[in-house]
Parts: structure tokens; sequence; C-alpha cells
């Protein structure tokens, strides 16, 4: 007999599913019932970019530690799929366990001497039991939930608890779906070995955290940032984005007295015609969004551009995805760095901010409208696909009420009626942020030409170097203000003096935050700075120059943002070491250890 691993409560579970079979709806629900028996769990959706007929994997990280991130390695992999076996099989841990359907035999060479093999004829139970081939599809999803709930010795009843709020109302469905589960947990326990080695054990280690993606939480930012206008091009990963957006405003934005939308959401023809109509919305003093992913800022460039140079409010969230090109749409990348710091023709820097967690999605989301509006610039918010798609363990969202909406410089109807001088690109306070009017403001005074092309303080078209000159250059000054605006990074330090740091951002945090623990278990001490916007604060050059070397953490072949370091801060590159992952999952510790370990090491 193999070595069995012994964990309890902290292991690795996937799944190994064809997309379309109806697995990512019982696969949640088994990581929600870990999850309500107050052991965190993070999981995570690998799927195909097509409707079915495609391998699709969920990955479930319980730990009651609360690590979010993806470990590396697999302890449990319940293998569905015939077309991923070989792969799948590979990837399990020795001493790990595979689960999986025996109502056809395999020969020998199909497993691995140092795992454990636990078969179930899943598909015989299904046939005996459901005339209907849609029903033996679904509910064997539901039998082998059932099945794992004895082998890992987790509550049913948190199960049924969640079949019964799913299901209110329609007692036909929740029968049937209590019936598939103990169908499946009544055979494991009288003919499998009952529980394994990896047990589930009630905690209390979730307390008053929210179970939420981050596309969700970013939509509600968005309501609370006082958005009424929406514009979007559907794309993944990002349409569900507005989807939540359009559903929080039917709560959230419609006139209690009239029935009336407060809102404007508008699925445009694409992403070309969805900015256009942001910064139409910002130029007319509303708060506007789009929410997209990399090809369709690929094809914003020209109204990113005209809202940089004309100074118009705009915020864009782009939740990233493989790439180039249509690249890989259902996987998870942190690509588009550059892309948006320098957005468009001619010399252009555009503010972004990085969310690590579906929290911050919902507090940035909401400061950027905030931060578009007094800096009277376009701003990124730069989320992903492991973020925006995946529901995470957050802090729950709070929101003050006293709170008030930010609208920069705006000169009104007594400024202007009491002869204030008004220049629409007019430098006043030394901040590089002009006053602008909203249309309409006043009959006579506070208008100006929006244009495109150099322009003078007081909007007069001119191409007049001193002119263009002064102009680009209070555009400088006034990204040097936004360093005084943004997110400031957060940092941890290392329990010893160490020379060495590590710079991340982003979702690459959760895996981050546990390499870290790791490496320190290790005698290895780093300290690490997570950076949440650029331009990047004084902070964060002061973080590099304190240290011989930084290492440079993030989801793109080319290293981004530490090119954007080295172009911004003047950083000799060989003080910034990548660590660099770019496969399309979302990055693991092994990964980070591994690579930061043998550096060091060097």
């Amino acid at each position: 007999m193999p070595y069995a691993l012994e964990a309890t409560n902290d292991f690795v579970v996937k799944f190994a599913n064809v997309n379309g079979s109806g697995s990512a709806s019982a696969n949640e629900l088994f990581a929600r019932s870990i999850l309500r028996m107050g052991v965190p769990v993070s999981p995570r959706n690998i799927f195909p970019s097509n409707i079915q007929g495609l391998p699709t994997w969920y990955e479930v990280r319980v730990t009651e530690k609360g690590y979010l991130g993806r470990r590396g390695g697999v302890d449990l992999m319940v293998a569905m799929n015939p077309q991923t076996w070989k792969q799948d099989v590979a990837e399990i841990e020795p001493g790990g366990y595979l689960f999986y359907d025996n109502t056809r035999a395999l020969p020998p060479s199909a497993f691995r001497n140092d795992i454990n093999v636990i078969g179930m004829p899943l598909t015989e139970i299904c046939n005996a039991t459901y005339t209907d081939p849609r029903q033996r599809q679904l509910f064997k999803n539901i039998i082998y939930v059932g099945a794992l709930s004895a082998l890992l010795d987790m509550d049913a009843g948190e199960i049924e608890k969640l079949f019964s709020e799913q299901y209110k109302g329609k007692e036909a469905l929740l029968d049937s779906n209590v019936k598939a589960l103990h169908l499946g947990r009544d055979y494991a326990k009288k003919e499998l070995d009952c529980p394994i080695g990896l047990r589930v054990r009630r905690a209390d280690n979730v307390g008053q955290r929210i179970f939420v993606d981050g596309n969700s939480a970013a939509a509600l930012g968005c309501v609370f940032g006082g958005a009424t206008v929406c514009a979007w091009y559907p794309i993944t990963p990002s349409s569900s984005l507005a989807e939540a957006f359009i559903a929080q405003c039917r709560r959230y934005r419609v006139d209690k007295q009239t029935g009336r939308n407060k809102a404007a959401i508008i699925q445009a023809e694409d992403e070309l015609a969805s900015i256009g109509i942001v910064v139409g919305a910002g130029w007319n003093g509303a708060r506007s969004f789009t929410a997209t992913s990399g090809p369709g800022i690929s094809l914003m460039q020209e109204f990113i551009g005209l809202a940089y140079f004309a100074e118009i409010p705009a915020t864009i969230i782009d939740v990233q995805r493989g790439g180039p090109s249509t690249g890989m749409p259902t996987r998870t990348q942190q690509g588009d760095i550059l892309l948006c710091a320098y957005a468009s023709n001619g010399d252009t820097k555009h503010v972004l901010l990085f969310p690590e967690d579906p929290k911050e999605c919902f507090d940035f989301s909401a400061a950027a409208l905030d931060l578009a509006d007094r800096l009277q610039t376009p701003i990124f918010v730069m989320t992903d696909l492991d973020i925006g798609m995946n529901q995470r363990l957050a802090e729950p969202f709070a929101w003050d009420d006293a709170k008030r909406m930010d609208r920069g410089k705006v000169m009104g109807f007594d400024d202007l009626e009491a002869g204030r001088q008004f220049g629409r690109y007019l430098d006043v306070d030394g901040d590089g942020i002009p006053y602008r009017t909203y249309p309409g403001t006043h009959p006579r005074r506070g208008s100006f030409f929006t244009r495109g092309t150099t322009k003078d303080a007081f909007a007069r078209y001119s191409e007049e170097g001193p002119v263009y000159v002064e102009n680009m250059e209070r555009l400088l000054r006034k990204f040097e203000t936004a360093k005084t605006l943004v997110p400031a990074p957060i940092l941890r330090p290392a329990k010893q003096r160490t020379s060495i740091g590590v710079i991340h951002y982003g979702s690459t945090a959760p895996a981050m935050n546990e390499a870290l623990d790791v490496l320190e278990g290790r005698g290895l001490h780093l300290d690490a700075l997570r950076i949440r916007a650029f331009p990047f604060p004084a902070e964060v050059e002061r973080f590099i120059a304190e240290h011989e070397q930084v290492f440079v953490v993030e989801q793109n072949r080319d290293g981004q943002l530490r090119s954007l370091l080295v172009n911004e801060c003047g950083i000799d590159p060989a003080r910034l070491p990548p660590v660099l992952h770019y496969d399309g999952t979302p990055i693991t510790a092994r990964f980070i250890i591994d690579v930061i370990a043998k550096r060091m090491a060097t």
C-alpha cells in the first residue's frame, strides 16, 4: 500500500471535468459547504473559452490558516474527464488520492504506484437511478459531492442547507438533489474506506468575511462611488461586471416615486463606442465607467488619448486576461500594465490602481471615480480574471454615509458671475490641475472649446512650441500630484534585518503572503512591498533604494511592472530580478518560493 497523506483543514482538491457538464455548480457547492463549516476555502475555476466539450478544472484550496492563493500541487484529484486523465494523475502529490468513476475498468498502467486510488461506479449508479440522459449527467456531479462528503468527513447537513437556500419554494428540485447527495454519501460509507487521511473539521476561522467575486465587488463600488453611466461591450472576463452593475442599479438607481431609472447603461456596438460614450458623459459632468479587457483597451486607444489631452474624467476597469491579441480569453494574466500606463499615441501617462482582492475592487472602483474627477483624466482599475471571476473570502465592504463625492476643481455659476478668471487649462494652484466648468453653468461665461489638438491655457488653438511645452509640463505636474492621491503601497517588513526585498501587486498577493511565511520558515527573510498604484508614491523608490536587490513578482512574460519601475524611477535593472509566471493559471506559492529560494542561494 502506498503512503497516504494525512491532513485536517489543510489540503487541495481539484476537479477535472468537461465544460458544459453542469459540474461547476456542484463543485462550488462542495467549496461553499466547507466554508459553512468555518474553514476558509479559496476556489479557482479554470475553464475553456468555448461553450462545452473542452476540459475544465475547479481547484479548491482548503486551509484553516486562511491562505487564499494557490499553493501548487493536488492532494485529492476528482478525475471525471478521460481526455485529461494523464495530466490530472500526474499532478497528484505522492501519497495523495485519486477519486474516479470505475464503471469502466482501466488498466494498471493508468495509475501511479505512489498514490491512493478510490474508484466508485458513478455512471452505473446514475444509469440505475435515472432514465433521463440530462438528469444522469447533472446528478452524477451531486453524487460525487455526496461521496466526497463521506470521504472527507464533512457535515452533510451544511450541504443540505445550501440546497434548501438554492431551491427555496422548489421542493421537487430540493428533494431530488438531496436524494442524489445521499446516494453518493451512503455508497461511500458502505463500500469505501471512510474517512480518508484528508479531513474537514469544523472550525471558526471565517469570521465576518464575505464570499464574493471581484467583478461583483467592483460593480457595487461603482454604484457607491456615484457612477450613473456605464457603457460596455461584452468581452470575457469583464462582462459579468457590467451585468452586476445593471442588477445593482435596479436596486439603487430607480426613483422610488416615479419608477424611472436614474442611470444610463448602454451596451454599445464595440469597445471604441463604449469609451466614446464614457468620455462624452464625463465631459458633461456624469460619473461614468466602462468594463473591458486587453483587446478592448487596444481598440479604445484613440478616445483614451483624447480624454488624457482634453482632460476629461473617465474610469476604465480592465479585467485582464491572457494575451496578446485574442490570446487566452478565459485565462488570467497581468499583461496590460504597459498598455494602460502609456495608452494612446504621443507622451501619455495614466493612473493605474492595482486591487488585490474583491474588497479592494470595491474600494478602488469607488476611489477611481473620485480620482477621475479630481485629476480630470482617465483612471484604470487593473484587476484580472483571477480576482474578477473567482469567488474569494474578503473583508466586508465598508462605506461612510457621510462621505461626499470629490468632484475636483469645478467652477460654478457664482464664481463666474463674480468675474473670477477662468482658463480651462490654466494652472492657478501649481498642482497641474486646472478648473473646469459643466456645460450650461453660465449663459455668458465659463465656456470653452474642447479639442484634442494643442491649445493654450484658455483652450485657444495654438501650435506655438513654448505653449505646447508648457501644457505638456503641466500635465506632468498633475501626474506628480497624482502620486499623493493614489493608494499608498503596503509594507510587510521581515522579522530580521535584510538587504533583500520583494515587490508584488494585484492578484499575486495571496500566493505571495504564503510564500513569505514559508521562506521565513527556511531562514530566508525578505521585506515585501505591495504596490497599489501607478504613478509610484515616494515610498516605492525609497524601498528600492534601501535594498541591494528587490525581486519583482508578476504574471506576464516581459516584467511589465519592472519595466515601469526602471523607466519611471531610473533603477538599474540588475537590482530588480524578475519572478515571472505567465501560463494563464494563477501564480502559486510554490512557484514563488522555488524561484526566490534558488536565486537567494546563488
